[in-house]
């Protein structure tokens, strides 16, 4: 009639079927008895245990609303009234509210936060005791030390756990600019509507942060609000992307095409568009060759220019086997066995118009088939384009698999053109120009154009050359040419 506790049970996956086996064939007599299992999510956790047993998840409160609420039903009255001192409960509210701050800018992915981080409730705790002892020993004619505060909150307790510039940047830009003498100034809030409450009670609090709204706007938390937009797109495409995953895989009868045949259909469309191989018969080879040689083989770009050439051939080898392996097999003249998890794979991806992962291991990411097969005949054909009519005036950038090695022979080759430069004296600089790719007639005289560049969280104004905040509701903004000189 007790209850069992097991504990992180995704360490202990064999044991799992030996649980399942002896809860499915022991007699349990008392109805009181009850197993319960905590785990992580596992790929590979027995799905049967999952399907009999009741499910809870511990999910973080979303908003500052409920973030609030859930920080607040963890103190006790005694803990308001531990000290008289007239600071300490607007310093305990807003250690609550960046609390909620810092938890809730994980939701907006890398826009919140460039690494999400796992904030819990022993840092608000910590920060919590920090501000209590610190307000036992201060001098009340000097007041409290702000600086002493600022940094055990930025870069200890919440910053502790942050291993990035620029979030710790951030973290110290919230300690800075809440934890200040103007918190206890009547007129200062978070953000309009968002205040620090003057309250004696946990009751009065409860009913203040009632009155909050139950969504927030992306500038409670230093945002524009164009993060929310990209959140709901990408809450959205993850459900979507759940609901492709979960349906039933095999053809069902009735009229229409097959999966089969929409595949086949498909697996031709892109076999005829393929590119010829770029490194085929020694014809075509030699060819390159001599292009390559005329251009100057031992020149760092062309050195940069044949490594992107393996790597496309590369690709383009696997999609033109696996297309042809697809449609032996969908006509049944190769068995589509266990075995060739592969081509399964392709089946089921293609049908979804998404990329195979046996493609996606040798390329780039996208995020559809179509936009992916275009990128690829894009590609291949600034590739050809510089082997056989000579170097571009303005690169691609985003076209090449190791963009940092393109701008790493740009600087050998600004190195080589100097001879007294020594390369690791030299540095990268860039300067945006005022022109789009169409508009350039010729390649500078040192350095690089590249293009294909886009902004995220910004905006950019042409005719200043500078950044501005985003325009509502326009998440990417293609930048102009840069010039990249060394």
């Amino acid at each position: 009639g007790g209850w069992v506790l097991l504990q992180n049970c995704h360490l202990g996956l064999d044991f799992m079927d030996e649980l399942l086996d002896t809860l499915l064939t022991a007699e349990i007599q008392n109805d009181t008895f009850r197993v319960w299992i905590t785990t992580e999510q596992h790929p590979k956790f027995p799905i049967t245990l999952l399907q009999i047993a009741i499910k809870f998840t511990n999910e973080p409160p979303q908003g500052i609303r409920a973030g609030l609420k859930r920080t607040f039903s963890g103190i006790s009255q005694d803990m308001l009234n531990v000290s008289n001192l007239p600071m300490w409960k607007p310093l305990l509210y807003t250690v609550a509210f960046l609390h909620s701050t810092v938890q809730e800018r994980r939701k907006f992915g890398p826009l919140g936060w460039n690494i999400p981080y796992e904030f819990n409730s022993a840092d608000f705790t910590a920060s919590v005791q920090f501000i209590q002892n610190h307000l036992k020993k201060i001098n009340i004619k000097k007041g409290i030390s702000w600086n002493t505060v600022r940094y055990m909150i930025g870069e200890v307790q919440y910053g502790g756990r942050v291993t990035d510039d620029y979030d710790k940047r951030l973290l110290n830009c919230f300690a800075r600019v809440w934890f200040t003498e103007n918190m206890f100034d009547s007129a200062f809030c978070f953000y309009t509507g968002y205040k620090i409450p003057v309250c004696k009670t946990l009751e009065q609090y409860f009913d203040y942060i009632q009155l909050l709204p139950a969504m927030d706007t992306p500038e409670v938390f230093g945002l524009h609000p164009n993060a929310d937009i990209t959140y709901q797109k990408n809450t959205s495409a993850d459900v979507l992307d759940t609901i492709t995953n979960i349906q039933p895989k095999e053809s069902v009868g009735g009229s229409g095409e097959t999966r089969e045949s929409v595949v086949y259909r498909l697996a031709e469309d892109m076999l005829e568009k393929l590119p010829p191989d770029l490194i085929p018969h020694e014809a075509r080879l030699l060819s390159v060759k001599a292009h390559l040689v005329k251009m100057g083989a031992l020149n760092s770009m062309n050195i940069f220019l044949r490594q992107e050439i393996d790597r496309m051939q590369k690709v383009i080898t696997v999609v033109r086997t696996s297309l042809n392996d697809l449609k032996l097999a969908i006509e049944g003249t190769i068995v589509m066995s266990e075995a060739s998890k592969n081509l399964r794979d392709a089946l089921d991806n293609m049908y979804d118009a998404r990329i195979p992962q046996v493609w996606r291991r040798v390329s780039w990411e996208s995020s559809t088939l179509g936009f992916w097969f275009t990128d690829l005949l894009d590609r291949n054909a600034q590739l050809s384009s510089w082997i056989f009519q000579g170097r571009p005036k303005v690169f691609w950038i985003t076209g090449f698999f190791n963009p940092q090695g393109f701008l790493t022979a740009m600087k050998q080759e600004a190195t080589r053109a100097h001879k007294d430069w020594a390369l690791d004296k030299v540095a990268v600089h860039n300067e945006v120009l005022k022109q789009t790719r169409e508009e350039i007639v010729s390649p500078p005289s040192e350095g690089v154009y590249i293009y294909g560049l886009y902004l995220e969280g910004a905006g950019w104004d042409k005719r200043r050359s500078i950044l501005i905040e985003s325009t509502p509701k326009i998440l990417f903004v293609q930048l102009p040419v840069l010039h990249m000189f060394a």
